[in-house]
């Protein structure tokens, strides 16, 4: 799970959530020369044995301008989780109409749902929680012209009943921010996922890869 690549994320004062380019095109390079671990699209999750979806959250105008560019390079699939209430707000470092529009053409890319005003979903009273999912899903439908089936819960926050109204919503696919790996017998409406971080050097990377490096799992 990626956020940003090159420009900061709001609230994250410890700035692990934006990437420096350069080390962003080392670690695509990395998994290019990864012989036996498949890049999979998100929502091919659960068709190989061994496998790894690139992800990136909120929806920042550099998934468009420097990401892409480097995934279609090595010709990878990636899934870009988007808040319509950021596009609409056109807000400077997000994607507006045309830059989401573009990005959804670019080859190997999927466009998936993130709440429609990046709330925490978890605290959403009932009428707000199935707004959050149907109006986001629906916003993305009507400018995409194609099935938004897939989602990750803004800012990770997911509980049984999140999962549930996103099902009612008709997601497929929803993704938390659980870390870890995730088997054929994983709820696909509540799929971890591995943050990567601006620290994450080569050597820490390939730990996070193999699943070597899960040692947040232990955290409450």
């Amino acid at each position: 799970m990626y956020h940003s690549i090159g420009d900061p994320v709001e609230g994250d004062v410890n700035n692990i959530y934006s990437l420096d380019s350069s080390l962003f095109s080392a670690q695509i390079s990395y998994l290019s020369n990864c012989d036996d671990l498949g890049i999979v699209s998100f929502c091919d999750w659960d068709i190989s044995d061994r496998g790894l979806a690139i992800t990136f959250d909120d929806g920042f105008l550099n998934t468009l301008t420097v990401a892409a560019k480097v995934l279609d390079e090595h010709r990878f699939p990636f899934t870009v989780f988007v808040s319509p209430a950021k596009v609409i707000n056109n807000e400077s470092l997000f994607l507006d109409r045309g830059a989401l529009v573009e990005l959804s053409t670019v080859n190997g890319c999927t466009i998936g749902a993130h709440g429609f005003s990046h709330v925490a979903l978890t605290k959403c009273e009932p009428k707000a929680l199935a707004q959050e999912l149907q109006d986001s899903k629906r916003w993305l439908e009507d400018l995409l012209s194609v099935p938004v089936n897939t989602m990750s819960y803004p800012h990770g926050k997911v509980n049984n009943r999140v999962r549930n109204v996103a099902n009612l919503s008709g997601y497929q696919l929803a993704a938390s921010s659980q870390p870890g790996g995730n088997t054929k017998q994983t709820d696909p409406l509540r799929l971890r996922r591995t943050e990567i971080w601006s620290t994450d050097r080569i050597d820490v990377f390939q730990d996070k890869v193999s699943g070597s490096w899960d040692w947040m799992k232990w955290l409450p």
